[in-house]
């Protein structure tokens, strides 16, 4: 959905979807990142110790790091308890256009 959303504005991307944690597939992450210059990552976990925590250090201490144009954006839940109510649950984990408008930051496009 989000893919088609950023086309119709001009905006290509590549997802990949890890299917493992461990093994964590780095070779398929370094290659997207000098192949498209940017990363976003999403996840619904908390922001500190997620995997996006662990992909922005594999891309710094590789040469990973000198092909990337833009920061590297991390898209996580809230930092607070998991919350029982549907509306204050969708507050707390990453929503579609969070990804857009980090996916936009990424490619300097304006929103």
């Amino acid at each position: 959905m989000q893919q088609k959303k950023l086309a119709d504005e001009g905006i290509s991307v590549e997802v990949i979807n890890l299917r493992t944690l461990r093994p964590l597939d780095r070779e398929t992450i370094i290659n997207s990142v000098k192949k498209t210059h940017r990363v976003v990552t999403v996840e619904e976990g908390w922001p500190q110790c997620g995997i996006g925590a662990e992909i922005a250090a594999i891309i710094m201490e590789t040469d990973a790091f000198d092909y990337l144009d833009a920061p590297v954006e991390r898209i996580t839940g809230a930092d607070v308890p998991m919350p029982y109510a549907i509306n204050l649950e969708k507050a707390a984990v990453p929503q579609q256009d969070d990804i857009i408008a980090a996916v936009k930051r990424a490619v300097n496009k304006k929103m």
